[in-house]
């Protein structure tokens, strides 16, 4: 199945993805990796924004269920995005790409606040955007901020790089025998419970009609051949008609 090609994208990476083998922390031969797949996407002639989750450094919801008070742990979380936020500039830069991080969460004197106008002016100029920090409030996870600002930036599609190839009817790690959507709906996602991203954020997605496409970051050059309509991975939209 040919998947459309899609223009200006928002990528969504996890956390857990920059800690590649370990077991914890940021690999920095890894997040070299990742940088240099998404200068190749640049250089393809996409317009992309990122968003990096936490999860290698703080898992703020986590905490909260060993004692932490949600709303710390939260801030918490977003203070390890900021982190990896700016590993990926750092990566990216390195390789020659000019690279903006902008914060929900204030803080100068390492990145810029979060400002759409400004963050379009960036993309404009062919410069990457990193957003940081999720949406600057506890209780929302860097999906839901993956599609505020997938949204807010008028993406065309919101790409979420994992460690699986696509959207699965059932967990792909325990049950063999589960089946990969080529393409599914949002309520289908919503109403099967699907593990794509939290249910806010596919609901945001599908009410603003920005597609999500599931792909394996893990492996090689796979974000230039999802981007080409190749590749494998899933993408969920809202039904046709």
């Amino acid at each position: 199945m040919t998947r459309p090609r899609f223009n200006r994208i928002l990528l969504k990476l996890s956390g857990e993805v920059l800690m590649g083998n370990s077991q914890f922390g940021i690999d920095p031969d890894t997040v070299a990796r990742v940088a240099g797949e998404i200068a190749a996407a640049k250089q393809a002639g996409h317009e992309l924004c990122v968003v990096v989750g936490g999860g290698n450094i703080f898992r703020g919801l986590a905490a909260a269920a060993k004692g932490f008070e949600r709303t710390s742990a939260d801030y918490m979380g977003m203070l390890a995005t900021v982190m990896n936020a700016l590993a990926v500039q750092n990566a990216l830069e390195q390789i020659g790409v000019d690279t903006r991080v902008q914060s929900a969460i204030p803080m100068s004197t390492v990145c810029e606040p979060f400002i759409r106008r400004r963050a379009e002016r960036h993309m404009e100029k062919g410069r990457i955007v990193i957003f940081a920090a999720g949406t600057g409030n506890p209780y929302f996870t860097t999906d839901s901020a993956a599609a505020l600002r997938a949204a807010e930036m008028n993406c065309d599609a919101l790409f979420k790089g994992t460690s699986v190839d696509g959207v699965y009817d059932a967990d792909p790690k325990k049950i063999k025998t589960a089946k990969r959507y080529e393409t599914v709906t949002f309520n289908r996602v919503l109403s099967d419970d699907l593990k794509v991203m939290d249910a806010s954020a596919v609901a945001l997605c599908r009410d603003n009609n920005i597609p999500i496409v599931v792909f394996n970051i893990r492996e090689q050059g796979n974000l230039a051949r999802v981007l080409a309509g190749e590749g494998t991975a899933t993408i969920v939209q809202n039904e046709e008609g």
